[in-house]
């Protein structure tokens, strides 16, 4: 019942035409849109405007969840399945978003994001802004949680999502499990690739490794060949072939510990998203 309800509610959603004033959003916001064909950002459009209309945005602390809030996170979002389907976000309900970097009476650190069991993410603005500030160094707070998101479609946190066919398991388990113990040995080739927090366990791994995909993909596909494979296979489409930057621009200013934080929260980069696990 619930699932007829919810085609019923896409198909109406698809039928109404993209607001015209979301797409200096996109092209002035969302980098990686650029990169896409004209064919690819179509079908882009398509998804992200239903992803914004289907989901529950809710601003935490203060936070007003304005169109450019819902059209970034929605973006960030539709990224991970433009090849596969919405229906990956279907235990998706609700997406809460901090007017900044929040924390947990009962934990240590800064908190950039988190993905709940019960279908709710939650993210620091600062940190999904910062995310798509640079898009080679495989940092992206939004990625990273709407990963565990996928994650969680087979029914738990464990690295491995619904993949697209059975036969596909073992070769994902074999490799995946392969450059996870290789991070965790801080192997050379998967520390230029990835950053060591996916090393803290198998879903972390998944969601890190997700990263580097969309936003290292060049030295991912040369240096861990086997790894982009495998999430070429799952997430469908080549990263790669659309953008270029890894290989002809130039990189970007260094961000200094003492420098203010570029996402604009006013303090200090090692204070905000300098203290990165």
């Amino acid at each position: 019942m619930f699932g007829l309800f919810r085609w019923l509610r896409r198909r109406r959603f698809c039928r109404r035409p993209f607001p015209e004033h979301w797409l200096p959003i996109l092209d002035h916001e969302v980098p990686f849109y650029g990169n896409f064909p004209e064919v690819h950002r179509r079908r882009f459009r398509e998804l992200l405007k239903v992803f914004a209309w289907e989901k529950y945005f809710i601003g935490a602390k203060g936070m007003e969840i304005t169109d450019e809030v819902r059209v970034i996170v929605s973006a960030c979002a539709v990224r991970l399945v433009r090849f596969l389907d919405l229906s990956c976000y279907d235990r998706l309900t609700e997406i809460v978003v901090y007017p900044y970097v929040y924390r947990h009476q009962d934990r240590d650190g800064a908190v950039f994001g988190e993905a709940h069991q019960w279908g709710t993410v939650v993210l620091s603005w600062p940190a999904v802004v910062q995310g798509l500030a640079d898009q080679r160094d495989g940092l992206d707070t939004a990625a990273h949680e709407f990963a565990h998101v996928l994650d969680r479609t087979d029914g738990a946190f464990d690295g491995t999502p619904e993949l697209r066919a059975r036969e596909d398991y073992g070769p994902w388990a074999r490799v995946m499990s392969r450059h996870y113990l290789r991070l965790q040995k801080r192997s050379k080739a998967e520390r230029k690739v990835m950053r060591m927090y996916g090393a803290t366990d198998e879903a972390e791994f998944f969601a890190v490794a997700t990263e580097a995909f969309f936003e290292k993909s060049h030295r991912m596909k040369e240096l861990t060949p086997e790894l982009y494979e495998e999430l070429q296979t799952f997430y469908g489409g080549d990263p790669s072939a659309f953008d270029d930057r890894d290989l002809h621009d130039p990189p970007p200013a260094k961000i200094y510990r003492n420098d203010p934080c570029p996402c604009g929260s006013g303090r200090k980069y090692k204070k905000c998203c300098g203290r990165r696990p």
